[in-house]
């Protein structure tokens, strides 16, 4: 038995030609699916148990009481060691509590507001559902109180009144105040939905910091959320926008609208040739496309009217304009 090296003659064998190999077969493209906006809206979305509202409630008066009267005990140790001193602390506390008033009132009269919106859309929907013209009439003045003191609304609030008189049926009423009064409202909402849009899919495209975009995303579209309503007249608080942004969150994640379906996929012009150049700009291209979907049911939500006479705005066009030139070659 030899120990020495084994020689092949490869002439003798047949070898195997390249060129008659089988093609390696391509991969699949794994589609991005807007990572960030989907667990921002599932955070903004979870509701919260009946425990965990009793905890933090209870934890929060524990520590208001406890921090009321170390208020208390220091301010009137302090009155008793130095009066002057202990009245200038006095007054500051009492500055505060006039302020913390005011904010409570604040959040109050958001909340009252936002519940003023629905129910004149509730008032809306049933008028065109059932015809009433005197309902629908009963619906524009409660429209005219609401942006009364607004210069932005003037002119179409004007041609309003002026032309109110020859419309004879509710469907006809409510689609001129559509036209009239809430067209420009609309394109001033949908102009912050595109800012939005740009801004998620900007930061994700370009910052790859873990859960950055996550957080961009989050406060980008409570942010959206809220301007949506203010532009609609349902101006709110922290408690308010946070409470709006849970029901537009709620219904979408219900309905499986945030999700980057294959009908979104299509609206975007080249998102899957982006995505081969770079996953984090296809990822931001979806966030975007993504965050304009939740900008739309926001303006549908916040909107006094519902949509009927004027086309509702579509998650496409509304790509198209805030995205079109951000991941240009250029």
């Amino acid at each position: 038995m030899s120990n020495g090296p084994v020689l092949i003659d490869l002439e003798t064998q047949d070898a195997p030609d390249v060129a008659q190999a089988p093609p390696v077969p391509d991969l699949p493209e794994a589609l991005p699916e807007g990572q960030a906006m989907q667990m921002a809206a599932q955070l903004a979305a979870r509701p919260s148990s009946r425990l965990a509202r009793w905890f933090w409630g209870l934890l929060g008066l524990i520590l208001t009481t406890v921090i009321s009267i170390a208020a208390w005990d220091f301010v009137t140790g302090l009155v008793a060691r130095s009066p002057l001193l202990g009245a200038a602390v006095t007054a500051l506390v009492a500055v505060f509590l006039l302020v913390s008033l005011v904010m409570i009132l604040r959040e109050l009269a958001g909340f009252a507001r936002l519940r003023r919106v629905d129910a004149l859309r509730a008032g809306a929907d049933a008028a065109l559902a059932s015809g009433d013209l005197n309902e629908a009439r009963r619906v524009l003045d409660q429209l005219q109180r609401l942006y009364g003191g607004r210069a932005d609304t003037a002119w179409g609030r004007e041609r309003l009144k002026e032309r109110q008189g020859e419309m004879m049926d509710a469907d006809a009423l409510l689609g001129l105040a559509e036209r009239e009064v809430l067209v420009p409202l609309d394109a001033a909402a949908t102009r912050e939905v595109e800012a939005a849009a740009r801004q998620v899919a900007a930061v994700t495209a370009l910052v790859p910091l873990a859960l950055a975009d996550v957080v961009t995303a989050l406060t980008a579209n409570i942010r959206m959320i809220r301007r949506v309503a203010e532009v609609y007249g349902g101006r709110s608080g922290t408690l308010g926008s946070w409470r709006l942004t849970r029901a537009v969150m709620t219904h979408l994640v219900a309905t499986g609208a945030v999700a980057a379906g294959d009908d979104l996929i299509g609206t975007l012009a080249g998102g899957g040739a982006l995505a081969k150049i770079s996953r984090r700009f296809g990822e931001g291209l979806v966030n975007g496309a993504l965050t304009a979907r939740v900008g739309v049911a926001a303006i549908e939500v916040c909107r006094p009217l519902p949509f009927n006479a004027v086309k509702r705005p579509s998650v496409s066009g509304l790509v198209k304009r805030a995205l079109t030139g951000l991941f240009s070659k250029g």
